[in-house]
């Protein structure tokens, strides 16, 4: 009466790709579980806190004595996710084509909105009515200064007074997320400092794109990016010309602008799991990345590079002269409005190269001309 039907055991046969459906009844009732088991203290691979671990006080289960085994099947199952089959990837693809619609709407309608919230409900509601009603995590809709929080959340500040945008948003479709991130100017051009940024950024990612492809370190295409925005960030004079990349590398000083990883695993999560991130690694180009090792053919990967002007910590480090002679705080003064840039594509690992799943583009004229177009 309710919520109508529940699924029926035949319905779930023949929608899902599963040899047996039971309801709960009898799963609890340990006669099923019992009849597979066959015989006394077989081993059942159970993930921590994911399994009702009164099933196997029943009686018909405990005369078995199992023994449960906590460790292994989250293992296998998390290295088995990493590895996409090609209904997952068409999947995975959907998902991209409806949020790059919903991303491509919010660039046509920038210069009639007045308010962050208006953005965001924008980008949900082009992926609800195109049959995506679940987001894949919540949106990141940030416009000037608050670009530079990673994860911003408030959604609800005015546009007016300020330069440009950042929204990462992505849809679900069917369990399989997307995650996308675009950074445009809100009246359309983008100013000097800003394009800048924006040019730095794209050819960060431009790089690593050519770089995505099995069998590759991913350290090796995230510290890529780092050199490529060491010498953007030199070139602009915001480091001091003078440093070498090695110099600018070796203060750590990069990753000041670009703080996180260069991207994650993508599946049924958005961060997906099988990365074998080591978040207590003390090395600081190393200690956000979710993915380490070599990259399979098979997996999505997220390739989002950024530049960010973050004044916490940045202005107390240059207060206490930590970055003195590598920092020119005078034209870094010119570049603390631009906020932050971040462009975000989903991409499908290949033997030999990468397929970019994201289709809403990114170059310069169509970012520009979108919003323009809008007004």
């Amino acid at each position: 009466m309710w919520a109508g039907m529940p699924l029926l055991p035949q319905e779930a046969l023949d929608r899902y790709d599963v040899d047996e459906v039971l309801t709960t009844d009898e799963l609890k009732s340990g006669r099923p579980l019992a009849t597979m088991l066959r015989k006394p203290q077989t081993t059942i691979l159970l993930i921590k806190d994911r399994a009702d671990l009164a099933l196997f006080h029943s009686e018909a289960i405990r005369n078995l004595h199992p023994i449960l085994d906590f460790a292994w099947a989250r293992q296998a199952i998390e290295a088995c996710r990493v590895v996409k089959d090609a209904h997952e990837i068409a999947l995975i693809r959907h998902a991209n084509v409806v949020s790059s619609h919903a991303h491509a709407r919010v660039l046509a309608a920038v210069a009639r909105a007045t308010n962050e919230r208006e953005l965001h409900a924008l980008f949900v509601m082009h992926c609800h009515a195109n049959g995506c009603k679940e987001q894949a995590y919540g949106c990141v809709c940030a416009s000037g200064a608050n670009a530079s929080t990673l994860h911003y959340v408030h959604n609800d500040m005015p546009l007016g007074g300020r330069l440009n945008l950042l929204i990462d948003a992505g849809c679900e479709y069917n369990c399989y997320c997307s995650d996308i991130t675009r950074s445009f100017p809100l009246n359309g051009t983008f100013t000097t400092e800003s394009a800048a940024i924006y040019a730095l950024v794209l050819r960060m990612q431009t790089l690593c794109m050519g770089m995505i492809k099995a069998g590759v370190m991913w350290e090796d295409v995230h510290m890529a990016a780092h050199s490529v925005a060491a010498e953007g960030l030199r070139d602009l004079g915001i480091l001091h010309r003078n440093l070498t990349t090695s110099q600018i590398l070796e203060s750590k000083i990069t990753t000041r602008f670009f703080p996180h990883g260069l991207g994650h695993y993508l599946g049924m999560d958005t961060h997906d799991v099988g990365g074998n991130a080591d978040y207590a690694d003390p090395n600081e180009f190393f200690a956000y990345l979710r993915i380490r090792g070599r990259l399979p053919a098979g997996a999505v990967v997220t390739n989002e590079p950024g530049i960010y002007f973050r004044k916490y910590p940045m202005e107390r480090e240059l207060e206490d002269g930590k970055w003195d002679g590598i920092v020119d705080q005078g034209v870094l003064a010119r570049y603390w409005a631009v906020g932050g840039v971040r462009i975000e594509d989903d991409v499908w690992v290949k033997e030999d190269g990468c397929e970019n799943l994201t289709t809403v583009k990114s170059g310069v004229e169509y970012i520009e001309a979108a919003v323009k177009a809008g007004a």
